[in-house]
């Protein structure tokens, strides 16, 4: 256990997305602070496999399988954990892709902007809307979101996708202002280089390019996928009780070193964020 105890005592958490990556670490931490952990996921065997790991430590964790994207399965999630637990104390809308390298804006459409806003924005109001009622009538409640670097930066390889994650930061910043008095907090991080389902990194990078972590990342490694989990362990718990409305950059760095480059060394890309000599 970690030194500082137990920092989610008998809280009921909800993890969209958590039954892998950065969800998956997210709601084993949590049960391992003392949370009743709720594991929404589209995947029903990663999601029961993930709620057995913790069962079987002597955590506490459900799986429920739902498609957030889809307002009627929400409304299913939010009356199963209801019925459970008669209460939620910590939601994080951890879901989010960026689905494909679209190529240059001018080539994408409309079904391909609409299925960016779905995955990365839209559940974000759907699943909140469904739990926020809860923490309002019992006027507590800490809601974690899970934004981008590339929302806090210009993302010249996907600006509908940057723009998604840009409106999850300001949709954080606004809802707390709004609900910080009904005593819930509302906060979010914004990840960069961490190996993820979506990003693996380790398959993705060539010997020689993994080498170079310590001139590409300032704190000199890849993230993995407690790094984050961490944090939003900090914003969720009674650590972080007057934090709300801000976004953490989880980023190691990244953001506070530069951004992305153009660059002639890939033959499929235009940019890099990866430690290309010129």
């Amino acid at each position: 256990m970690d030194h500082l105890g137990t920092l989610l005592p008998d809280r009921v958490c909800v993890v969209t997305g958590g039954g892998g990556g950065i969800g998956a670490a997210t709601s084993r931490l949590f049960a391992q602070h003392g949370a009743h952990v709720v594991i929404a996921d589209i995947d029903a065997e990663r999601a029961r496999q993930t709620a057995q790991e913790i069962s079987a430590a002597g955590g506490s964790a459900m799986a429920v399988v739902a498609d957030v994207r889809d307002d009627e399965q929400v409304g299913v999630l939010a009356a199963a954990v209801l019925e459970r637990h008669g209460r939620v104390d910590v939601l994080v809308n951890n879901v989010g892709h960026w689905v494909r390298h679209p190529g240059s804006f001018v080539s994408t459409d409309p079904q391909s902007w609409d299925e960016l806003y779905r995955v990365n924005l839209h559940h974000v109001f759907l699943v909140t809307r469904a739990f926020l009622p809860a923490m309002i009538d019992r006027r507590s409640g800490a809601i974690v979101n899970v934004s981008s670097v590339e929302g806090l930066r210009g993302y010249p390889e996907d600006p509908v996708y940057a723009a998604f994650k840009a409106a999850v930061i300001h949709f954080t910043r606004s809802l707390a202002v709004q609900v910080g008095r009904d005593g819930v907090r509302v906060n979010a991080i914004g990840p960069d280089v961490t190996e993820s389902l979506q990003v693996p990194y380790s398959r993705w990078l060539s010997t020689e390019e993994q080498a170079k972590w310590p001139r590409w990342v300032p704190l000199g490694r890849m993230g993995v996928p407690e790094d984050q989990a961490r944090v939003i362990l900090f914003l969720a718990s009674d650590l972080s009780a007057f934090v709300t409305g801000h976004t953490i950059a989880t980023d190691g760095g990244t953001g506070a070193a530069g951004g992305w480059f153009r660059t002639s060394r890939r033959a499929d890309r235009d940019w890099t964020n990866r430690p290309f000599e010129a």
